[in-house]
């Protein structure tokens, strides 16, 4: 093939996908500024123009034009002449001191992920994971020596997971179980939303005893100091508390297939006859061609020594294995899976 043949040739083929997928971080981050300066919150009262935002937020009048039309190209913000306001998505997940805010995740991930995705190359060499200072999150985010950072860490998985609480309340039937645990449910966020949710269920958490404290602030704060109870231990030495229902959310994907099984096992233990195991995470499609789970799967390679997702036909082999049934998956919030087995 000649070099005329080659440039026509790429002619023919459009390089925008490409220029798109080289510039993807520059609209994650419009998005983590938006969330860092207050955008969302300057327009929870209504729309207003650009003058009102930018006195609000501190936006330099050289930037404000350009990066407030690209939040509403984005979708984020819409535009009417010359006033902003929040669109459907951002008022629903963006306005501060909602229930719904997701903006405590947005700024978790924009203080984790960067500093990690750029050792991706070191990292795909030598096979090592890269991991960064506790109080700068990543993989050990949970491990902070700084009480406060830890709770800012905390605040942003919270944010999740209230919206992931209330999906998985109502995606099983809570109606035929009297209990649960969340095995490293952290400082009971999840379990709040669910006791919350079925007011009949005895609610529990199992997490590491450092954990403990800021368990109990939490769940005083919301007002279930006694509600859920607590359970410090670790999952592969220490009993896990025996209930109907045990959910394991975000808890496979950091050990390798062996330590899955092994983990399972130990589940299958604890869960009452008749009742079920829970698991969601960011799951692999079984014909592996899902992108978004693929570079999850890649991020928890690079965070983590034995990390990664996983099918959920694997999922549901281990399950199997491990003694439960009747495993069925669905998808959960349009990003993870749900998968669930009876004992």
């Amino acid at each position: 093939m000649t070099t005329t043949d080659d440039r026509t040739t790429a002619a023919a083929v459009d390089p925008g996908p490409l220029i798109k997928l080289t510039i993807a971080d520059c609209a994650a981050k419009v998005l983590h500024s938006a969330v860092a300066l207050g955008v969302f919150g300057a327009l929870a009262d209504g729309p207003a123009d650009a003058d009102h935002v930018a006195a609000a937020t501190g936006l330099h009048e050289r930037m404000a034009p350009d990066f407030l039309d690209a939040l509403a190209g984005l979708g984020l913000l819409e535009r009417t002449g010359d006033r902003y306001g929040n669109s459907p998505l951002a008022e629903a997940y963006l306005v501060p001191g909602t229930a719904t805010y997701l903006g405590g995740f947005v700024e978790l991930t924009n203080e984790t992920l960067y500093g990690t995705w750029g050792r991706l190359t070191e990292a795909l060499t030598t096979g090592a994971p890269q991991h960064l200072d506790p109080d700068k999150g990543g993989f050990v985010g949970d491990r902070h020596k700084d009480p406060e950072k830890m709770k800012r860490f905390f605040a942003g998985l919270d944010a999740y997971s209230d919206r992931m609480g209330v999906e998985i309340a109502r995606a099983v039937d809570w109606s035929r179980h009297a209990s649960f645990t969340d095995l490293g449910g952290a400082r009971g966020n999840l379990a709040a939303v669910l006791v919350k949710e079925h007011p009949h269920l005895a609610a529990g958490v199992f997490d590491l005893e450092r954990t403990r404290p800021l368990f109990t602030e939490h769940t005083t704060r919301l007002g279930l100091d006694g509600r859920v109870a607590f359970t410090g231990g670790d999952f592969f030495t220490d009993d896990i508390p025996k209930a109907d229902v045990i959910v394991l959310g975000h808890i496979l994907h950091g050990f390798d297939t062996d330590r899955r099984r092994e983990l399972l096992n130990r589940v299958f233990a604890a869960v009452n006859p008749g009742g079920r195991v829970l698991v969601y995470d960011r799951m692999i499609d079984d014909e592996r061609r899902d992108p978004e789970r693929l570079l999850s799967s890649l991020h928890m390679r690079l965070v983590s020594q034995d990390g990664s997702e996983y099918r959920v036909g694997d999922l549901r082999t281990w399950l199997a294995g491990a003694g439960f049934a009747d495993s069925t998956a669905q998808p959960l919030l349009g990003t993870h899976t749900l998968v669930t087995a009876v004992r």
